[in-house]
């Protein structure tokens, strides 16, 4: 089972190059067109062109800039409306060949759009925020260049990456990255570590992963 730990952790190009193989091999689109038809392979046909325009780039803020603006068309859809669920966390594959999600397959498929194409995964968190204005939770990506640096934040509500001390609208909460759980200082400055929980349920969603590619 392929375990968090592995799916985020930084790979060697082979590595990921074989994963890359993986997503677009010919089985896997042939499974997408059959359980969302051919516009869904067409989604991922163009997800594949996006990493690897991404992975010609050098620059880390170019990839990120490309990989939020490309996935921030995709239409955000309630996981009710979309999965007939009231919580559901769709993999990569599920978001892009479908065409719809919420922020947190925002968040999800930018991380792994990220790591296919070079980006250190230890540079990549998931973050849960608080919606200012309205209080709502959220969820966001952020991009941690050095230990203590500002964070840069990936949001499907803006269209533009910003440093995290910008985004006044949102209070962090927590972050995850391949070790674990993080409380979230002032503007994501930092953090202090939490004890790991709430595994099984990485667990799941990699073993999801795991079993489309």
């Amino acid at each position: 089972m392929t375990t968090l730990l592995f799916w985020l952790a930084a790979s060697p190009a082979w590595a990921m190059d074989n994963q890359l193989n993986d997503y677009f091999a010919p089985d896997v689109l042939a499974k997408v067109e059959k359980a969302y038809g051919i516009e869904a392979r067409d989604n991922l046909l163009a997800w594949q062109r996006l990493i690897v325009e991404g992975r010609a780039l050098i620059d880390d803020k170019a990839k990120l800039e490309l990989a939020n603006q490309y996935l921030n068309q995709i239409n955000f859809v309630s996981d009710q409306a979309h999965w007939q669920q009231e919580d559901y966390w769709a993999t990569p594959l599920e978001f892009i060949a479908t065409s719809g999600g919420d922020c947190e397959d925002y968040s999800v498929a930018k991380l792994e759009t990220l790591r296919l194409m070079g980006v250190p995964s230890e540079k990549l968190r998931l973050m849960y925020v608080k919606n200012v204005a309205d209080n709502q939770p959220h969820m966001v990506l952020t991009y941690h260049p050095r230990h203590g640096d500002i964070p840069l934040v990936l949001d499907n509500l803006d269209g533009q990456v910003r440093l995290a001390s910008e985004r006044k609208d949102l209070k962090p909460i927590i972050s995850f990255n391949d070790d674990g759980q993080w409380l979230a200082r002032v503007q994501g400055r930092g953090g202090s570590k939490l004890k790991e929980e709430g595994g099984e349920f990485w667990e799941a969603l990699m073993d999801r992963i795991q079993h489309q590619i």
